[in-house]
């Protein structure tokens, strides 16, 4: 029996499961976001579902409204067993949920209910977790409360940040969609309920939730700087000027919030609300990324200069 599955996806974390979903069962089409214009130049690019999907040979569509009639009648001509979501990006209507013979299946990064919604990775980082993961579930109207299928776990290592936790889940959740499916197919995957009582949530990164803020403690400040990498980056003010921080580590000691304590051949080491935090690589504004060492000799900071 050829098994057909739709598939709605925007950013690099879906393009393996699209192309998993491609190698066992027979791909009927692809919804993804609009293109948006990128970048200095404001160049107008597809995502990276589209791409892939092209590559491919897939037909795409990139609908600014989900609920249209149009877009409801192409994804109806499917006729899909499946529909598969990973991180399209829009809440889907019931029409879409209920167009699929046997259900739409959506990939989170995370071990839900834990870390609902937008940000998962980062969330998962900066709540100090020590495993995360990913989660198919069966797709209802609200956000990621859906009946859970099947979960896999990895360890958050030390020095994890969400890029590197983002590479490890997007290959993990690929192979789990597969097995899913092939589960649901066979019968020997079960819907199970979520606890809702035990669930958080996640919101959607901003370029603000980058700031560092040097009253809390420096552990907190760790995981903060290795949850905004790559985007969307840490930072810090000095002398009113913004300074990316790409490299930090939480250092046992006492010390005067954002006042500079130590300048070493390692790092720069400030004072939090508990603890200290060695800067190790950083960026200042239209430069490119340097050891943090490098950057106080350049701007000759000393004991007792401080961050804001």
């Amino acid at each position: 029996m050829t098994v057909r599955v739709g598939f709605m996806g925007s950013p690099e974390f879906a393009v393996p499961t699209l192309r998993a979903l491609n190698a066992h069962f027979l791909v009927t089409g692809v919804v993804t976001q609009p293109d948006k214009q990128r970048g200095r130049g404001r160049k107008t690019v597809p995502t990276e579902v589209k791409a892939a999907a092209l590559e491919i040979g897939l037909q795409v569509l990139q609908p600014e409204k989900m609920a249209s009639p149009e877009v409801i009648r192409a994804v109806n001509d499917w006729s899909a067993d499946f529909i598969v979501v990973v991180a399209y990006g829009k809440l889907l209507p019931q029409t879409i949920l209920d167009a699929p013979r046997l259900g739409c299946v959506n990939l989170h990064g995370s071990l839900l209910p834990r870390h609902r919604g937008a940000s998962p990775i980062a969330g998962a980082i900066l709540a100090g977790d020590r495993v995360t993961g990913v989660t198919t579930m069966f797709m209802d109207r609200g956000m990621d409360t859906g009946d859970m299928l099947l979960k896999r776990e990895v360890p958050i290592e030390p020095r994890d940040t969400t890029g590197s936790l983002h590479d490890k889940l997007k290959e993990l959740g690929a192979d789990l969609v597969v097995e899913t499916l092939k589960g649901l197919l066979d019968g020997t995957v079960k819907p199970s309920p979520q606890d809702h009582s035990m669930a958080t949530y996640t919101s959607l990164l901003t370029k603000q939730d980058g700031r560092l803020k040097w009253n809390l403690d420096a552990e907190y400040l760790d995981r903060q700087v290795r949850a905004m990498n790559p985007w969307p980056g840490a930072f810090v003010s000095l002398s009113g000027e913004i300074v990316k921080v790409w490299k930090a580590e939480a250092r046992e000691g006492k010390g005067t919030p954002g006042r500079i304590e130590e300048v070493s051949g390692e790092a720069i080491v400030a004072g939090t609300g508990n603890g200290l935090l060695a800067l190790k690589e950083v960026q200042a504004a239209g430069k490119s990324r340097i050891a943090a060492a490098a950057f106080a000799r350049g701007r000759r900071l000393k004991i007792g200069d401080y961050f804001e």
